[in-house]
């Protein structure tokens, strides 16, 4: 007598695994103090409050003349009393002269705006003549007017970038408090996979493989700004799976495996991770990508990616990223999605949720890789960005889809 079949496990929309998925990260204990030229990609573990005023007083945006305005009638020959330069302080600006002035040099004292040195010519003797009167306040910086004295600058949260660094050196900080770095264990499984420059190309046995998804996915945790202890392949046997996952979790926050999470003879981490913890299996409703697993191994976090490289891609990028990310206490985890224009045709609805390669062209448009095969890592390379398909949609040209461009991915 057969035996009934097992029940499938249902498909799982993404955006429900991705709550789920954040609903198990808090952010990692501990901070540190990092200097700011090396803050980049960092969590800030606290607000910054500027201590003081940014300009910190009034100064010229342009080279050229510190004047009052009333004394600057059309035609008017004034004499300059005083040059400021960018460092300066200047005297107070005398009745009818004015003051030669550079670019970030403190306004003086009774001056009122600055006419850039373009719309004004030497009249002899030191003087300069005017054609027109500016008005009030031309080409002035007011003091504060970038920063007050208390505000926050950054807050919280916020993952630091070259701009947030500027700013934090703009109000005096060489030392910024940043959540400390995640600690991640990496590691693949498959008898198949062969490390490149181990194994010359000809030399390859049948069924062997160069492990692609070690090297991506190592690059893509150290983006974010993870540490990550590299443990190479696993052999193919639930006890070195075992042994690998009790290794990895001594020490590390979190472990991120691919292969091995399906359902088949030789698929060990399921059972491995259950002898050592908790699992949960989920299997998603996206395209690529389908088999996904969490866990929890001796106090460490457990993700398992699918084997096939696109799928182990996009599934890093759609769930790990942001997971990631909260557990530096990063604020914000969503993924910005640009309306752009399809300048191809997609006629075959899937019932999952898919996430099309594609690249820009010159018209402003979306080209589509033309093989969207999970195991072809080409469409990556070639691809600047993913199309997000609802399911049972198609896709005609000139339609607009949500395009999610590699560089907000991959920053």
């Amino acid at each position: 007598m057969n035996a009934p079949p097992v029940p499938r496990t249902p498909l799982r929309p993404l955006d429900d695994v991705l709550a789920d998925l954040l609903s198990r990260a808090t952010a990692l204990p501990g901070t540190e103090q990092v200097s700011t030229f090396d803050a980049d990609g960092r969590v800030l573990a606290q607000d910054l409050v500027s201590a003081l005023q940014v300009p910190p007083q009034d100064n010229s945006a342009m080279d050229g003349y510190a004047v009052r305005v009333a004394d600057v009638v059309p035609g008017a020959v004034l004499p300059v009393s005083q040059r400021i330069a960018a460092g300066a302080q200047g005297m107070p600006l005398a009745a009818a002269t004015v003051a030669r002035i550079f670019t970030g040099a403190p306004i003086p004292a009774g001056a009122d705006a600055v006419v850039m040195q373009e719309e004004a010519e030497p009249a002899g003797d030191g003087a300069v003549r005017f054609r027109a009167p500016p008005p009030v306040g031309q080409h002035i910086r007011r003091a504060g007017e970038d920063v007050t004295r208390g505000a926050v600058v950054l807050a919280q949260g916020r993952r630091l970038d070259s701009a947030a660094l500027g700013m934090a050196a703009s109000i005096g900080l060489a030392q910024l408090p940043v959540v400390r770095r995640p600690r991640v264990a990496l590691f693949s499984t498959g008898d198949e996979l062969v490390l490149p420059g181990t194994v010359p190309p000809a030399e390859m046995k049948p069924g062997a493989i160069y492990n692609a998804n070690r090297f991506f996915l190592r690059s893509l945790l150290r983006r974010l700004g993870c540490e990550v202890t590299d443990l190479g392949v696993v052999p193919d046997r639930l006890d070195a799976t075992i042994d690998a996952l009790r290794a990895a979790a001594q020490g590390h926050d979190l472990i991120v495996t691919s292969g091995g999470v399906s359902v088949g003879e030789e698929d060990h981490v399921k059972p491995a991770v259950q002898a050592l913890g908790t699992l949960d299996l989920w299997q998603l409703a996206i395209k690529p990508g389908k088999p996904f697993a969490y866990g929890r191994v001796a106090g460490a976090h457990f993700i398992g990616l699918p084997g096939n490289p696109v799928s182990s891609f996009v599934t890093f990028l759609l769930l790990v990223r942001p997971f990631v990310l909260k557990l530096q206490g990063a604020a914000v985890l969503a993924t910005k999605t640009i309306a752009a224009r399809a300048d191809f045709a997609w006629p075959r609805a899937d019932k999952r949720r898919e996430f099309l390669r594609v690249r820009r062209n010159a018209a402003g448009g979306l080209d589509l890789f033309p093989n969207q095969s999970s195991g072809v890592l080409t469409s990556m390379v070639w691809g600047d960005g993913l199309v997000d398909t609802p399911p049972d949609t198609t896709i005609a040209p000139g339609d607009t889809v949500q395009f999610i461009p590699f560089v907000e991915l991959l920053a």
